[in-house]
């Protein structure tokens, strides 16, 4: 018995030495790849921390360009002095339109002198009222020209007050720099001042996305019937063309409006 034994014991070593001299080739292989990870990782932190910077700091940068206004306005000044506060210059016109931006008439008939020895007063005064110019105001919340904002519905039909789109602007002593995308051409303050879209107050931005939030929230008490998502939209559109005449179409088609979807807003 005691050959047998270490007969087994001689064969258990020789098998436990060939695998040791088999396993480390394989644990050498693990270590090297170990040691090249690290920098692979290291090498994909510094460029996830470089594309951060540069596309939420340093790219706002370059695609703004910044203009300041061709007259400093001052909106505490002029609200004290007038009659009808923000509406003696910003108005609803006979037939329903919005005036928008005062034109010169409106101010001449206390600009026609000079008044005060303001830079900005005497500027306005012989560049523009003297010489019948319309001043050329850089407009913070202009649309694309496809877009149609109904004034009059917002205000007098649904009661909404100027802030919660322009902010606090008549609490303004002077006019914020005008930040102009060098792509589209249009106002920082359309997309908002976060290169992510991120807001605070309803005023940060005026994308479409806030108008349809707004919408949602004003009508979430509103039992809504016959209006459809954009998806059951788009399917009753295929059924409508394999099988004319079978699908139910009509009013009801926009999420936001209720009415006759994205022609209500886009023309």
């Amino acid at each position: 018995m005691s050959a047998l034994d270490n007969n087994a014991k001689e064969i258990a070593e020789d098998a436990g030495g060939e695998g040791v001299a088999t396993s480390s080739p394989e644990i050498n292989q693990k270590e090297q790849d170990n040691r090249s990870a690290g920098p692979v990782i290291l090498f994909f932190i510094i460029g996830l921390f470089a594309s951060l910077i540069l596309g939420w700091i340093i790219f706002p940068k370059l695609l703004y360009s910044k203009k300041k206004q061709p007259i400093d306005f001052n909106h505490v000044l002029h609200v004290a002095e007038v009659e009808d506060g923000c509406e003696s210059c910003h108005f609803f016109r006979e037939d329903g339109t919005y005036s928008g931006v005062p034109k010169l008439e409106q101010c001449i008939d206390c600009h026609e002198e000079i008044q005060g020895d303001s830079p900005d007063e005497i500027k306005f005064v012989e560049e523009y009222v003297s010489k019948g110019r319309e001043v050329p105001w850089l407009i913070y919340s202009r649309q694309p020209d496809c877009v149609f904002f109904s004034h009059a519905a917002h205000v007098k039909g649904a009661g909404m007050d100027c802030v919660t789109c322009h902010g606090h602007i008549g609490e303004s002593e002077s006019l914020k720099i005008y930040e102009e995308n060098r792509i589209t051409g249009y106002s920082r303050d359309i997309w908002g001042k976060s290169i992510g879209g991120f807001k605070k107050n309803t005023w940060d931005r005026m994308k479409m996305d806030d108008c349809a939030e707004c919408h949602r929230e004003k009508t979430a008490n509103i039992e809504r019937t016959d209006v459809k998502t954009p998806t059951n939209r788009l399917i009753d559109h295929l059924i409508d063309v394999v099988y004319p005449g079978t699908s139910k179409s009509g009013k009801g088609g926009s999420i936001q409006t209720e009415r006759d979807a994205c022609f209500v807003c886009h023309k």
